[in-house]
């Protein structure tokens, strides 16, 4: 289902659901990120649904609040974001610490192209939702030292406007050395959303 033009990046509050056959892959993003090969054929069956709560606190500061499930309603836990550039770090259950910081920012101040392409006109006027993600790097036991820098809004997808996140990877692994992926990931305004 198409998104409403009421919600945007100033207003992410709803529901929205992976549509993978709108999305790229995502076996070699997990991949670069030291996601071992059964979790990533397991992660392929499900779609993810995201329940976002946005809002502004008290002191003017944006904040995205998200409840992720998977198919058949198996709780993926929660991913909350300060919309304020500091960083903090995150126990995550699949990638462990991960550290992250988000803000909203203009497309123009954004130097990676394939993160500015295609967003619509609220987008562009609104700023998108600018993260960046990277895991610990201290971590003995970690192949993988990997950054991702996203970018949230909205495009045209086959002529509907859909929820998108924009997700350029940078790894480094002891035996490949360094990669890069992008990739486009695509949501469907839910219908559980009146």
């Amino acid at each position: 289902m198409a998104a409403p033009l009421s919600v945007t990046t100033k207003n992410l509050s709803g529901v929205f659901v992976t549509n993978k056959q709108l999305s790229d892959s995502t076996e070699e993003l997990l991949r670069l990120q030291g996601v071992p090969w059964y979790k990533r054929n397991i992660a392929k069956m499900f779609n993810i649904t995201l329940s976002i709560n946005h809002y502004t606190d008290d002191s003017g500061v944006e904040h995205i609040d998200m409840e992720q499930k998977l198919s058949g309603g198996i709780s993926g836990g929660s991913d909350n974001h300060t919309l304020d550039w500091q960083e903090r770090d995150v126990n995550d259950s699949v990638f462990g610490l991960l550290h992250v910081k988000t803000h909203r920012l203009s497309l123009e101040s954004i130097e990676e192209e394939f993160l500015k392409a295609g967003w619509t006109e609220d987008t562009v006027t609104d700023g998108v939702i600018h993260t960046v993600i990277s895991n610990d790097p201290e971590k003995p036991d970690d192949d993988y030292t990997w950054k991702s820098e996203q970018a949230w809004g909205f495009q045209l997808v086959n002529g509907e406007r859909k929820h998108v996140r924009l997700v350029s990877l940078t790894s480094s692994s002891k035996k490949d050395g360094p990669q890069h992926v992008r990739i486009r990931a695509v949501y469907d305004y839910s219908e559980n959303n009146h």
